[in-house]
């Protein structure tokens, strides 16, 4: 946030109201005082300030309770940022006192944006796509914590009244469709003995396009190596249905969730040159699009790299502490995203292979390694989204 600006006003948001903090240049207080969670008031105080001068409305949190003076404020022309959580925790330590009020978080908002401008990210007015993006992957993000949730607890419930049963499922065993449908069917252990292996196998032939016969004869070995039924399985059995319902139910939904992602971004142009990199896949696409936009914030690769918390830390102090360390800030969820297509990059792409090897010969070991080529592909992407362009492999040079 390099463009300077006449009054900066820091707004703590709340759900039905916000505190308001206007100050100039000079550091003298324009405005203060609490403004309801309403566009008509929000409106009122926006045009007041741009008839003094040039505004910067910041805001602690841009998404959910404010959303709202984002929007009233874009729509009126006036520039908006976010002041991260972590960096505004550092900002209130300069100031005195251990108070916690909403006007003094206000004023801390806007002198620091006045003060520290590089401490700002900004909020661009997001396209419908990347709006509705925004939505669908932080849905999907909930969906995927809950299915891990209940696929342990349904993992822990078989674990307890049978092991050896448990272990038939293990990795994503325990997920796929007609293990879920035996679950919902027979429900667990006991069902299952009582059921018998031919009424069993009949069902799973019934629901399965595969030869269900491995699956089945595993499951009935397991059961054969236990005589005793552990206390509390009668209810376990009540509860695994259940559990095995909930995942399937969840699946489907992630599965619609994604269909949705594909739709929306079918004609989106930037979603087509991020898939034409090797090793990025609609989903890494979109969590690059959700994350960074069009890149148009960033002023150069370089920030790019370091918001997505794959650029080295240099760390030196006098002869005593020299050198770099991989970074442990930057965006979570982006990070991940060009790690793991980096990953999948160094094993099927060559060009990516090849610089893998080479930073594997260097003596990195293999996270190393793969970091480096994320770094290398963020420089690569960041291009990418800047022009448009398509992605270009290297053409060798005959001799």
């Amino acid at each position: 946030m390099e463009c300077p600006y006449d009054i900066y006003c820091g707004l703590d948001v709340g759900k039905f109201s916000h505190y308001a903090v206007a100050i100039g240049v000079d550091g003298e207080k324009l405005a203060d005082g609490e403004f309801p969670q309403d566009e008509v008031k929000l409106s009122e105080l926006f045009n007041r300030l741009t008839d003094q001068g040039r505004v910067l409305v910041v805001v602690d949190q841009p998404n959910t309770i404010g959303a709202l003076p984002v929007a009233v404020a874009q729509n009126l022309g006036v520039d908006v940022a976010y002041l991260p959580g972590l960096a505004m925790r550092r900002a209130a330590d300069l100031y005195p006192g251990n108070a916690k009020t909403d006007a003094r978080d206000a004023f801390i908002i806007a002198n620091t944006a006045r003060s520290m401008p590089h401490t700002l990210r900004a909020i661009d007015k997001e396209s419908e796509v990347l709006a509705a993006l925004k939505v669908l992957a932080g849905f999907d993000e909930d969906l995927t914590h809950e299915c891990t949730r209940t696929i342990n607890r349904l993992r822990s419930l078989l674990l307890g009244v049978s092991p050896a049963l448990e272990r038939v499922f293990s990795g994503t065993r325990l997920t796929q469709p007609l293990v879920l449908e035996l679950f919902i069917k027979y429900h667990g252990p006991i069902g299952l003995r009582e059921a018998g292996k031919a009424k069993v196998m009949r069902f799973a032939r019934s629901k399965s396009s595969r030869d269900p016969s491995r699956l089945i004869d595993e499951i009935f070995e397991a059961l054969s190596q236990q005589s005793v039924s552990v206390s509390g399985t009668g209810a376990v059995e009540l509860v695994i249905p259940m559990l095995a319902l909930n995942i399937k139910t969840l699946k489907a939904q992630r599965v619609e969730v994604a269909q949705q992602v594909e739709k929306l971004l079918a004609n989106y142009p930037l979603l087509e040159v991020l898939m034409s990199i090797p090793g990025v896949g609609i989903k890494t696409a979109a969590t690059i699009l959700l994350c960074v936009g069009d890149g148009s914030s960033f002023p150069t690769a370089a920030h790019l790299a370091s918001y997505a918390g794959i650029a080295p830390v240099t760390r030196r102090s006098g002869s005593s502490i020299r050198g770099e360390s991989p970074s442990r800030g930057g965006n979570k969820q982006l990070k991940n995203a060009l790690f793991r297509s980096a990953w999948v990059a160094s094993t099927c792409d060559p060009e990516s292979k090849a610089y893998y090897a080479q930073k594997r010969a260097q003596g990195k070991k293999h996270n190393a390694a793969i970091i480096c080529l994320a770094r290398r592909r963020c420089d690569m992407i960041y291009a990418m989204l800047k022009n448009e362009t398509f992605y270009r492999p290297k053409v060798a040079l005959s001799a």
